[in-house]
């Protein structure tokens, strides 16, 4: 199991050594605040939409103390539509939080990292590894589909990450920071590009051989049951977005203008409930506010 375990290691850091993207929070120069930023972004986010925003970010706020000083509403439309607004805010909590609790420097211990708004155990890992290559078990989607394919021989992960997930993945972990760090890049380039959740690209892997699901004739999704898939259409989270959409384009917009924007933007059906129901949940998120009966940006 050891030789097996060392063969993988080095077979998907060799494939990654000759195909890793060229992406700017790998450069050296990069610095540990850009990689953090990079991470928050590219949760649930191709990193086609999140490289031109990235790029904008750092340009106005190299620092975690130049955001912490940023007016709420410009950090809001310079996330622009990455998804899940209430991550910017939480980045701009955690740079707060840099500059109060370290003295503007993103700390590199994991316990430190993680007591920061918005880090979880994912984000904390990564930071880690990929700004100051350090060990840590990185598990993001796509390296939980690598080692289940290739060591587990299923499919797709369960939904929820599992403690038998975790210990199998620290087992993977290379005890040197330097190679420990390599590997947690590669794995999770590998899931990125050839490892892929619909179409994977097996006759392109590197491990391909010795991968236990290709080796058990790929059988299907065994958690497909379980797992829910999030719509978008006609859902509240539509509607949120629009409005944020309409607020990050206007300095304030009156409310029944606002609903009126929104049925000429939406498809039919959209009714009074869910407008209020919206409305009022950016506004409980921090991510709107009323002022008589105009919102706006915070």
């Amino acid at each position: 199991m050891v030789t097996m375990t060392t063969t993988l290691q080095d077979d998907v850091v060799a494939w990654y050594d000759r195909n890793g993207r060229d992406l700017p929070w790998r450069e050296p120069a990069c610095g540990a605040w850009g990689v953090l930023v990079s991470e928050v972004m590219l949760q649930q986010t191709p990193v086609a939409r999140v490289l031109p925003r990235w790029r904008e970010w750092l340009a106005a706020w190299p620092e975690p103390a130049d955001l912490a000083l940023a007016p709420t509403a410009d950090v809001l439309r310079a996330w622009d539509r990455l998804g899940y607004p209430r991550r910017a805010l939480r980045l701009q909590e955690c740079a707060r939080a840099i500059v109060e609790r370290h003295g503007g420097a993103v700390p590199d211990d994991e316990a430190a990292l993680r007591a920061l708004p918005g880090i979880g155990e994912y984000t904390a890992a990564a930071v880690r590894a990929f700004a100051f290559g350090r060990r840590a078990t990185v598990l993001d989607t796509n390296v939980r589909r690598v080692i289940a394919r290739a060591v587990a021989g299923t499919a797709l992960p369960p939904p929820h990450l599992s403690a038998v997930e975790r210990e199998r993945a620290a087992a993977l972990v290379p005890s040197d920071d330097h190679a420990a760090a390599r590997w947690a890049a590669a794995s999770m380039e590998l899931g990125a590009l050839v490892c892929t959740a619909r179409s994977p690209r097996c006759e392109e892997c590197p491990v391909v051989g010795r991968c236990v699901w290709n080796a058990a004739g790929l059988p299907p999704d065994e958690h497909a049951g379980r797992r829910r898939s999030q719509g978008w259409h006609g859902t509240d989270r539509q509607v949120r977005g629009t409005v944020m959409a309409l607020l990050r384009a206007h300095d304030a917009v009156a409310g029944p203008e606002l609903v009126a924007r929104l049925r000429e933007t939406l498809p039919t059906g959209l009714d009074a409930a869910q407008v209020e129901r919206s409305l009022s949940g950016l506004v409980a998120d921090g991510l709107a506010v009323l002022d008589g009966d105009r919102y706006r940006l915070p």
